[in-house]
């Protein structure tokens, strides 16, 4: 019995730090809900429009969708990002966060 009550306990804590099991969503779904975030981020979140706006393109899932969520709850200060996360689902936020994972993130080059 204790050994059975161990192994569910590291198998709960391992899915909860797993790579993109927080953030599991639908990258077509997310494409379609994209659209909004071009303004600023740039086509697929690849060429922001200013260079305080982030690269999303290539992000961790996770990442992003813990981003959202923060400005959603006000953890994250930004105006515009609270807005625009306060009329997000969590499927929502799944979504984008999935479908910026999906996209190519920039290649730095060494010089």
């Amino acid at each position: 019995m204790t050994t059975r009550l161990i192994s569910f306990a590291l198998l709960l804590a391992s899915l909860s730090v797993a790579p993109g099991y927080a953030a599991a969503g639908d990258p077509e779904a997310g494409k379609g809900k994209a659209q909004v975030c071009v303004s600023c981020h740039g086509v697929g979140g690849k060429a922001p429009v200013a260079p305080n706006y982030p690269v999303l393109a290539g992000q961790y899932a996770d990442y992003l969708y813990q981003a959202l969520k923060s400005y959603q709850d006000g953890t994250r200060s930004n105006a515009i990002m609270a807005g625009f996360a306060k009329s997000l689902s969590e499927q929502d936020m799944r979504d984008l966060a999935a479908y910026f994972e999906a996209q190519e993130g920039l290649v730095i080059k060494d010089y």
